[in-house]
């Protein structure tokens, strides 16, 4: 998994309270298992008409945020089902950081074994990243997880809380994999020790 140290980007706004994980990759995109591609159909029904055309006022089609790696969302960003493609779509698209006030907890819980950080603030911070993002491509944020902080485009720092077992492994890359390998030897020890004490397993 990629590390995740600082972010310096474009952020988009995206006021809407609830999106669920449909909006964020319907299920008819649920078929495969590769991280790979999704970014493609990313909020496909927000995106695309039936028939495949861009709509033009939803925010990641605009020229200004096609290449934003920061969402500011509304509440409960990622509610409804449990689907780890959401994140992989996320991801894949391009974006590392999601700002919102709340989240689904199994969605929040899936952005870091996805190298993404979901930042969670009080409304009043929240709504100053949504305003600093509606300024366009000019406005970048700039997020450091070492130090916990986001600096919006006018310079102002908003502080941000995260366990700390959490900032450990998105600063060094690792998911649900890397943290067993981290314990390889032990591992192989034991195993070693199993081995000559029930050689019969």
């Amino acid at each position: 998994m990629e590390k995740f140290t600082t972010l310096s980007g474009i952020a988009a706004p995206m006021p809407l309270v609830n999106i669920d994980t449909d909006m964020i990759i319907p299920k008819q995109f649920l078929k495969t298992i590769k991280r790979s591609g999704l970014g493609a159909n990313l909020f496909d029904e927000m995106r695309f008409t039936t028939e495949g055309d861009e709509i033009p006022d939803f925010v990641l089609n605009k020229t200004q945020y096609r290449d934003a790696q920061i969402l500011v969302a509304g509440d409960n960003f990622g509610c409804g089902s449990s689907r780890e493609h959401a994140p992989w779509a996320i991801a894949d698209f391009g974006i590392r950081c999601v700002i919102s006030t709340s989240f689904a907890d199994i969605f929040y819980n899936n952005c870091f074994k996805n190298g993404i950080l979901p930042i969670v603030l009080p409304e009043d911070q929240r709504d100053a990243c949504m305003a600093d993002a509606e300024k366009g491509a000019n406005a970048r944020i700039e997020v450091d997880l070492e130090d916990q902080t986001i600096t919006l485009s006018d310079g102002t720092k908003i502080t941000f809380e995260l366990d700390p077992f959490r900032k450990h492994c998105l600063l060094n890359g690792l998911d649900d994999i890397g943290l067993t390998l981290e314990k390889e030897r032990s591992i192989d020890r034991f195993e070693e020790a199993v081995s000559q004490a029930r050689p019969w397993v």
